[in-house]
């Protein structure tokens, strides 16, 4: 099994905590990262993975 097609496992926690906190900065705080952060993992995993994953809205 080739491991290089995985994504890196900070992608995926960071994408698993943002689906659970409904929210990067939340998801953030739990990770002990940035919101940018987290939000580019995500991205990178939904880069990856050819699709968005995550509906974003702007804040306000």
């Amino acid at each position: 099994m080739q491991h290089s097609n995985l994504p890196p496992l900070t992608w995926l926690r960071a994408f698993e905590a943002s689906a659970r906190h409904l929210c990067f900065t939340r998801a953030a705080a739990r990770l002990h990262l940035t919101q940018f952060v987290v939000s580019q993992h995500v991205r990178s995993l939904e880069a990856k993975l050819g699709h968005l994953s995550v509906r974003r809205r702007e804040e306000t």
